[in-house]
């Protein structure tokens, strides 16, 4: 059963604790530094914008703002001091239980300093394990499995329902 983190209802513009439920491998597509989105400040932040394009089916990814922390985790992982070249990096992100902000302790998230190692995508062209994969959504109704070991594209998913649809050839 889904359930709904408190942090939801604040409707924040950015990718905060509430939206990552386990570590997350995304792609930074770029990083720009820009005004505060929320109007509540006017801070300009290093934002990072991502190449996926939902967190989870039909939940939208939001931009992450970068901390200090984040920032140098990314000049580590990228090689360079400059936002300009944080592009196309893979990074984990995940939960910190213990972030310290004033005299609160409280959720935040971090980029895990080490870079993650990248699923190999499943494509038709991979013959015998498209087959496994059209199986196994016909079997449990859902790629859950496959999504452990596999990236696979929207379209691609889309082409596995739609193939696990059809009839099969008897011959």
């Amino acid at each position: 059963m889904e359930k709904t983190h408190y942090r939801k209802a604040f409707n924040s513009p950015y990718l905060s604790s509430a939206d990552i439920v386990e570590p997350t491998v995304l792609t930074i597509k770029f990083v720009k530094l820009e005004p505060d989105k929320t109007k509540k400040t006017k801070d300009h932040f290093n934002t990072a914008y991502f190449v996926e394009t939902e967190i989870r089916p039909s939940e939208k990814l939001k931009p992450m703002i970068l901390n200090a922390g984040n920032s140098r985790t990314l000049k580590d992982l990228t090689g360079s001091a400059f936002i300009d070249d944080w592009q196309d990096v893979s990074v984990s992100i995940y939960v910190d239980h213990n972030v310290r902000f004033g005299n609160q302790t409280m959720d935040g998230l971090r980029i895990n300093p080490k870079q993650p190692q990248r699923k190999p995508e499943l494509l038709p062209a991979n013959k015998d394990e498209w087959e496994k994969a059209i199986k196994s959504y016909k079997i449990k109704g859902s790629l859950d499995g496959v999504l452990k070991h596999r990236v696979i594209s929207q379209a691609n998913i889309a082409l596995i329902i739609k193939q696990s649809k059809e009839p099969e050839n008897v011959g």
